[in-house]
């Protein structure tokens, strides 16, 4: 994925600032990409050279708020319905699942409970949201994707949950 089309994408919804779409990532996009303000701005900048995303308003201390044009709209669309998408990730929590039935059973009960206790935690963040979901005056077209995050959290937590009760039970290979 690339900052470009997230930056378009949450664009394309309303016009924002920088500030307001580094929120907009922390609350719609944090699961699948995380962007920095410092890597927000440059990103605005490239676009709006490319005539991606144009300032509509300026405000107070220099605050400017961009909306995306239509050839911005365009490059959008295009990503969307017509590049293949980087289908390999990298993920350290993936690795991290993978090697830990290398540990011991007291260690490999540990990582177990703290991931657990991180599912739960992001499971309540992303209640959260579907209910500011619910409250909002407009449809949100993003509903389906946090009803996804909490599927995919179920599914995690319950394999987490099966490993947990094996923990006790197992020993580590090659030890």
């Amino acid at each position: 994925m690339s900052l470009r089309h997230a930056v378009l994408g949450l664009l394309a919804r309303r016009p924002m600032t920088g500030y307001e779409l580094a929120r907009q990532f922390d609350l719609s996009l944090a699961n699948a990409w995380h962007a920095r303000h410092s890597q927000i701005y440059p990103e605005l900048a490239k676009l709006e050279d490319l005539g991606l995303v144009e300032v509509v308003e300026q405000g107070a201390r220099r605050s400017r708020t961009f909306d995306v044009t239509e050839a911005g709209r365009e490059e959008l669309r295009r990503w969307l319905t017509e590049t293949e998408p980087v289908r390999t990730q990298r993920s350290e929590t993936g690795v991290r699942w993978f090697l830990m039935f290398l540990l011991d059973p007291a260690d490999r009960r540990a990582v177990l409970e703290r991931e657990m206790a991180f599912l739960d935690a992001q499971a309540e963040g992303l209640r959260a949201i579907d209910e500011r979901i619910d409250a909002a005056p407009q449809p949100q077209p993003f509903r389906p994707t946090v009803d996804l995050g909490l599927r995919v959290n179920a599914v995690m937590r319950d394999w987490l949950a099966e490993q947990l009760d094996d923990a006790s039970s197992t020993e580590a290979p090659g030890r």
